[in-house]
C-alpha cells in the first residue's frame, strides 16, 4: 500500500529511507574498495530483509548471533554467512553448520567440544575464536564486552599451552558507536597481546561499533589503519561487521499522541513505547531526537512524553514544543531503524509498529508490514 505523505501512514510505524540507506552503503563501500577489507551486515542491529537486495549490491554477506539469524542471512541475503554466539548447543551446531561459512567460538572449551564436528562437516566451515583484549572505551557497562568478569571472548592469559592448529581467525568486538581513533588504540592493544598468533590466522574480524556513516567519522583514518594492518599481516583478511552504521539515520519512528494532561508537569501519552519499541532509549540510555522539538525549556511548552505500557519507567523524556501537544498530533523520532525492529517486543500486548519504506525517486511511502493480534498470540502458547 503506497501513500504520498508520511501523515497518511498508520501509527506507530518505522519508516526506512532507501536513499539514506544507500548513501550509507556507498560510504561503507569506499572502505572496501580502498582497503580490500570485507564488510558484512550484522543482523543483530538491522535485519530488515525487504532491503537486502539493495544492501547486497555493496556488502558480501551477513553475520549472525543465532541459528535464526544465520538462516535469515543464508535464505534472504546469500553471500558469506558468519556466526558468533557466546555458546552453542548440540542442536545449534547441527542446525547452523549447513548455513554458515565462518563460525567463531567464544571459548576454548566450545571450540574443543565442537571442533571435530565442524572439521568433519561435508562443507568447509572456517573456525574462529573471539578474543578479549581487555581494552575498551565504552562508557556504558551494559555494552562493554571488556568489563571485569566479562563472559565474552578469551583473554591472553588463557592461551597458555593451547594448540591453535585448525583455528583460522580471531574475532574481537570492543567498539560501540565510536570513531576510528578508538579502533586505532584498540588495535595497538590487540596486536601487542595477540600479534604473535596472527601469522597463523587467515582472517581477523574487527567486529562492529564502527560509526562509519556518521558525518564526522574519519574514514581516511580507518582506511589507513586497515591498510597498515594488512601490510603487517598480508595473509590475514580483514572483516568489519557494522549493523548500526548500515542504517544510521536511515529510518524514523512515527507516533501519535493519545492523551495530554497536566499534573506537576505536562504529560503526553503516545502510541509507542520506549521499553517495547525502542528499548535502547532506556538501556543505553539516550534521548532520541524528535523532529521539530527541542530540549526542555528551549521552546515555550515543555512536556514529558510517556509510552503506552504500564511500566512506570516507560518514559521517553522531556521535550519542548512551540505549542502544547494535542491528541492526534504526530511525532517523528529520528534514527529509529537500527536496534528497534530487531529488539521490539509485545510487552503488555501492545501493537508492534508497522514497517514502511520511503522511495526518494518516487517520493512515495509504501507500507510493507502491519502487525496484529495473531502476531502477539503466536509468540505465546
Amino acid at each position: 500500500m503506497k501513500f504520498n505523505t508520511m501523515d497518511q501512514l498508520p501509527t506507530p510505524c518505522y519508516v526506512v529511507d532507501l536513499g539514506i540507506l544507500e548513501k550509507n552503503l556507498q560510504t561503507i563501500d569506499q572502505v572496501q574498495q580502498r582497503t580490500g577489507a570485507k564488510v558484512i551486515l550484522a543482523l543483530k542491529g538491522f535485519a530488515m530483509y525487504r532491503v537486502f537486495p539493495l544492501i547486497k549490491r555493496y556488502l558480501c554477506g551477513t553475520t549472525a548471533s543465532s541459528v535464526h539469524e544465520a538462516r535469515l542471512g543464508r535464505e534472504e541475503f546469500g553471500g558469506e554467512v558468519h556466526a558468533y554466539a557466546p555458546a552453542y548447543s548440540d542442536r545449534d551446531i547441527e542446525e547452523i553448520l549447513p548455513l554458515v561459512d565462518h563460525i567463531s567460538f567464544n571459548s576454548f572449551s566450545q571450540w574443543e567440544r565442537y571442533r571435530d564436528r565442524v572439521e568433519s562437516f561435508p562443507k568447509p566451515v572456517s573456525i574462529g575464536l573471539r578474543i578479549n583484549p581487555e581494552y575498551s572505551e565504552i562508557a556504558t557497562p551494559l555494552y562493554d564486552p571488556c568489563r571485569a568478569n566479562s563472559r565474552l571472548g578469551m583473554r591472553r592469559c588463557q592461551f597458555g599451552g593451547k594448540n591453535l592448529s585448525g583455528l583460522d581467525g580471531f574475532h574481537f568486538h570492543t567498539l560501540c558507536e565510536q570513531n576510528a581513533d578508538t579502533l586505532e588504540r584498540t588495535l595497538e592493544v590487540v596486536e601487542s597481546k595477540f600479534g604473535g598468533f596472527l601469522s597463523e590466522m587467515k582472517w581477523i574480524n574487527f567486529g562492529g561499533g564502527h560509526h562509519i556513516s556518521r558525518p564526522d567519522y574519519d574514514v581516511d583514518r580507518l582506511c589507513a589503519l586497515i591498510e597498515a594492518f594488512s601490510q603487517r599481516h598480508p595473509h590475514c583478511q580483514v572483516y568489519l561487521e557494522p549493523g548500526e552504521a548500515i542504517a544510521l539515520n536511515a529510518g524514523v519512528m512515527v507516533a501519535s499522541v493519545l492523551d495530554v494532561f497536566e499534573d506537576q508537569s505536562c504529560h503526553a501519552i503516545l502510541d509507542v513505547s520506549a521499553t517495547a519499541h525502542m528499548p535502547d532509549v532506556l538501556e543505553m540510555p539516550y534521548r532520541p531526537i524528535i523532529r521539530g522539538a527541542d530540549d526542555p525549556g528551549v521552546k515555550s511548552i515543555t512536556c514529558r512524553l510517556g509510552g503506552l505500557t504500564c511500566l512506570a519507567g516507560d518514559e521517553i523524556g522531556q521535550y519542548s514544543f512551540d505549542r502544547p501537544p494535542q491528541v492526534g498530533d504526530r511525532l517523528v523520532f529520528e534514527d529509529m531503524a537500527h536496534y528497534t525492529m530487531v529488539k521490539n517486543t509485545t510487552f503488555n500486548g501492545v501493537r508492534l509498529p508497522g514497517i514502511a519504506l520511503y522511495d526518494p525517486h518516487e517520493q512515495s511511502f509504501e507500507l510493507i508490514r502491519q502487525f496484529g493480534y495473531e502476531d502477539y498470540r503466536q509468540r505465546l502458547s
